[in-house]
């Protein structure tokens, strides 16, 4: 099953590889010809690992705050939350590399309370500077029992695209299809300080199932 997103993308992909398929087939060097269309073929298979969206099977509950991508924790700190909270919160980062699903999902369930998209540079996804000054889009999603529960998607340096799915005052499922990453990145999350975390530094998780914390 593959993400909507890139649906386009795989369309057009295998069009061009199709294509050079049959140009590569006329070179008169047999071995030459092997070498380039498995080097096509792989390439058409990365293509369809960045775009896959695998079947997730969330246990709803409010008082867990669950992974909302696949890939690694990478920060886990109190911070301060300049753009929203204006004040501290406890960050957890998710690292995707480029072979992780790229999937965002919402790590809580409840009503969008903020949703904004930031343009910005290309930063590495691990610069310190990435979650203020590369393209981004901030989610604060509040549910009775939780609170609020901020999501900030944040592209890399070859993420060149976000996508979010999120509406301000929309009622939202917790692990539904949030947006997407094209090629991946990072997503920071923002916490009450009271929060029980369920994670440690470079443990790996799966969007929406892994539980990033609880009450």
């Amino acid at each position: 099953m593959f993400h909507k997103e890139g649906q386009k993308i795989i369309f057009i992909t295998l069009l061009v590889v199709g294509s050079l398929f049959l140009i590569i087939d006329l070179i008169e060097i047999p071995w030459l010809v092997k070498i380039l269309q498995i080097g096509l073929l792989i390439f058409f298979i990365l293509i369809l690992q960045f775009f896959r969206n695998p079947k997730r099977y969330t246990q709803h509950n409010d008082e867990h705050v669950i992974s909302p991508v696949d890939g690694k924790v990478v920060v886990i700190e109190e911070v301060e939350e300049p753009e929203y909270f204006k004040d501290k919160r406890l960050q957890v980062s998710v690292f995707m590399s480029p072979i992780n699903v790229h999937v965002t999902r919402y790590p809580i369930g409840g009503k969008v309370l903020f949703s904004k998209y930031h343009p910005g540079k290309y930063l590495v996804a691990w610069h310190p500077k990435s979650s203020e000054e590369n393209e981004r889009t901030t989610v604060v999603v509040e549910n009775a029992t939780f609170g609020k529960v901020l999501y900030r998607q944040i592209a890399g340096a070859l993420a060149r695209r976000i996508v979010n799915y999120a509406k301000k005052d929309q009622n939202v499922v917790q692990g539904s299809d949030a947006g997407f990453i094209k090629f991946g990145s990072r997503v920071d999350l923002f916490l009450p300080l009271n929060t029980k975390l369920r994670v440690k530094l470079n443990q790996k998780v799966k969007g929406g199932e892994s539980i990033i914390a609880e009450l």
